[in-house]
């Protein structure tokens, strides 16, 4: 009788920590006034692009390190909040409600989908079961609902497209998608109790199509620091480009390979890097005659 009651003890508190993952709705008007104009914007439309008019393009691979300060609206509530989600929680939650579809990241290609249930076993939220010592020494096994650690979701990874329009004689890019990436710590036995050693692994979760997801994130908004009634969205912040990043990769002949594969040490990679970026700034002034 002790070990119906404690497992179905244990089963309740485990329910409870599931729920708390949902975002919760106000009961009440949270605020002097309704906010009325982010829920109803809809995404600025992309100008139509002819094939023939794309004098050059170049895909870039580029990581936005969502710990740096400028990126802080994009990383934070690392909480669930009710007036306020970051990205990852916003897209996660419309992958949830079938708004947006999410998909492999076997590769960056958008070649295979994923379900909710997949992508939170991606996020590292799957149900676990454990063995626990009852009081009278019985071993009991219980389900231990999963939560997904927002915090730990420190980076994202940008796949775009930057390209030159003749007709229009622009540069533009195009971001055609992003996915979030989990840092988890893997700690292993030394044979001393005291240290552990660990290794970080960056696992790329699920990758969303940014197009696919533009209507999404037109109506959430970003946190704005120095005023809370002009907050923009989401999808404005990446239209303006209001982030900082570094490329890691560039479409090229050798596989479309990665920066780090062909330099030495860390200063190579990020001076390659900026490189990169130096190229495709000044790429549209050399097309002019002054």
């Amino acid at each position: 009788m002790k070990r119906i009651i404690l497992f179905s003890v244990v089963i309740l508190l485990t329910s409870f920590a599931s729920n708390a993952q949902d975002r919760k709705e106000s009961l009440e008007r949270d605020g002097f006034y309704t906010r009325e104009t982010t829920p109803a914007r809809v995404p600025i439309p992309y100008q139509f692009v002819r094939e023939s008019d794309v004098l050059w393009s170049k895909r870039v691979w580029r990581i936005i390190d969502l710990r740096q300060k400028m990126n802080y609206p994009l990383y934070y509530p690392t909480e669930l909040m009710q007036d306020r989600e970051s990205l990852v929680q916003r897209l996660v939650r419309a992958i949830k409600y079938n708004e947006i579809n999410a998909y492999d990241p076997i590769d960056d290609e958008f070649t295979t989908r994923l379900s909710y249930e997949q992508v939170v076993k991606q996020l590292g939220a799957e149900d676990k079961e454990q063995t626990q010592i009852d009081e009278n020494g019985q071993e009991v096994k219980v389900t231990v609902k999963g939560q997904i650690r927002w915090g730990d979701i420190k980076e994202l990874l940008v796949k775009e497209d930057w390209f030159f329009d003749k007709q229009r004689s622009v540069m533009e890019v195009r971001i055609i998608g992003i996915c979030p990436i989990l840092h988890r710590m893997d700690y292993r036995n030394t044979g001393n109790e005291e240290e552990q050693e660990g290794t970080l692994s960056r696992i790329q979760t699920f990758w969303i199509y940014f197009p696919e997801a533009r209507s999404v994130l037109a109506n959430t908004d970003a946190y704005n620091n120095f005023n809370d009634a002009q907050r923009i969205t989401y999808d404005d912040l990446f239209w303006k480009r209001n982030f900082d990043s570094y490329i890691i990769r560039i479409s090229n002949v050798w596989d479309n390979r990665a920066i780090y594969e062909y330099t030495f040490t860390g200063l190579q990679t990020l001076l390659e890097s900026e490189k990169i970026k130096t190229e495709l700034f000044n790429f549209e002034h050399d097309l002019w005659e002054y």
